[in-house]
């Protein structure tokens, strides 16, 4: 998208607003594919949590993805974009029971992290086929909060523990048909990922009426200009081959299965705000923007850098700003960077705006939250209607007082 373009959006629709480029979500989409062209089956679950809007689940079922849901609600949001059943794999944690009979009547692939879980729904499913998360014990990922995959992550079944899971398949004649990892975010090194699959592909061997792998995903993407990312196309040379050696192994073609989220849409969603305000102060020139971490919670949650252009005025003298929002706590996005000069009314665009912004926002000061737009076929199309004051009041119930 040329900046004309943002311009234009955030004229036509207002600010702030969300702006997702269709055509680097497909990019991303076959590069990923394309890095493991050499396996002969291969399925990708979009992360639904990263960006839920119907509209970008109904984009990757036309790419042929299917979708990695955490909720029932994520299930039917991503039926209703049209999404098979079958290609929906669901994967809650810390749920009560009737979500996952409601998976099973939805007729999608169950993804069970609990031994106590799995116990139960064996005696009441047992002809339904599940898939089995297992925790690797391998730290990997930038942060964290989203480092999922150690000793003292919440997320799946110990490796420790595969003997009460097989007692527990053998008493219940329950079906595992696939075993699933997920190590964590902001992955870098290959090698740690690839030691987390030999302990996959180990686990595997003890389940004999497999249909899938699925390695989760974490993939880093770039921030900045010249940022580090994970290599996939290194990743995916060095984990074809000793996929494709475990399947000749085993005996059967088995799908190789991930849930890129941040890596498909990341580095397709701007986020743009209009400069409300521009204040020195004694030591500081603040750029107060018509948003705050209420939109935007990333960098106060996790620390993350989102690169920011002033693309009203792109070519102007650099100078040094702190952009901050209007909420009534601190939401410092950036401290004392250098952005093209500001001036009340401009509007900046935040890069990597597209996994975990919208979905993470919230009415926090009563504010409303934005709208989203897909830019697709070089045209912007409305995919959310910016909230109104009437969405505050929505589930509201007025007592007399």
């Amino acid at each position: 998208m040329k900046q004309t373009d943002l311009l234009q959006v955030a004229s036509e629709f207002g600010s702030p607003i969300y702006v997702y480029d269709s055509e680097k979500m497909i990019s991303q989409y076959k590069r990923l594919t394309d890095a493991f062209k050499k396996v002969k089956h291969l399925r990708l679950h979009y992360a639904v949590k990263a960006l839920s809007n119907v509209s970008v689940l109904r984009l990757f079922n036309s790419l042929g993805s299917g979708l990695d849901t955490v909720s029932i609600q994520e299930v039917k949001l991503g039926l209703k974009a049209g999404v098979s059943p079958e290609n929906i794999i669901f994967t809650p944690n810390g749920v009560s029971f009737t979500e996952l009979e409601e998976a099973v009547q939805l007729g999608v692939q169950i993804n069970i992290d609990n031994l106590m879980i799995l116990e139960q729904f064996g005696h009441q499913y047992p002809k339904v086929p599940v898939c089995i998360r297992i925790n690797p014990h391998v730290m990997a990922g930038g942060n964290t909060n989203i480092s999922v995959g150690h000793i003292d992550s919440k997320f799946g079944i110990s490796i420790h523990q595969l003997p009460h899971v097989l007692r527990i398949v053998e008493n219940t004649k329950m079906t595992i048909n696939g075993v699933h990892m997920h190590t964590g975010s902001d992955i870098l090194d290959i090698e740690v990922f690839l030691h987390a699959a030999e302990i996959l592909f180990e686990t595997a061997k003890s389940f004999k009426n497999l249909e899938f792998l699925d390695f989760g995903s974490g993939f880093k993407v770039p921030y900045h200009e010249n940022d580090i990312e994970t290599d996939v196309e290194q990743l995916g040379q060095k984990l074809s081959k000793r996929f494709n050696q475990f399947c000749k192994d085993y005996g059967k073609d088995l799908t190789l299965a991930f849930e890129p989220g941040k890596f498909l849409v990341s580095e397709a969603g701007l986020f743009l705000a209009k400069v409300n305000v521009v204040k020195q102060t004694t030591s500081t020139v603040f750029a107060q923007i018509d948003s705050g971490f209420n939109h935007l919670i990333r960098p106060m949650l996790y620390g993350s850098k989102h690169e920011i252009i002033n693309i009203s005025h792109p070519r102007k003298q650099k100078r040094f700003y702190s952009v901050v929002g209007y909420i009534c706590e601190t939401d410092t996005f950036a401290n004392n960077k250098r952005i093209s000069e500001i001036s009340e009314g401009d509007i900046l665009a935040f890069k990597n705006a597209g996994a975990y912004c919208y979905s993470m926002a919230s009415n926090y000061n009563s504010r409303f939250r934005p709208a989203e737009v897909l830019w697709h076929n070089n045209e912007a199309k409305l995919i959310r209607k910016h909230e109104n004051f009437d969405d505050l009041l929505r589930n509201q119930v007025e007592v007399a007082i």
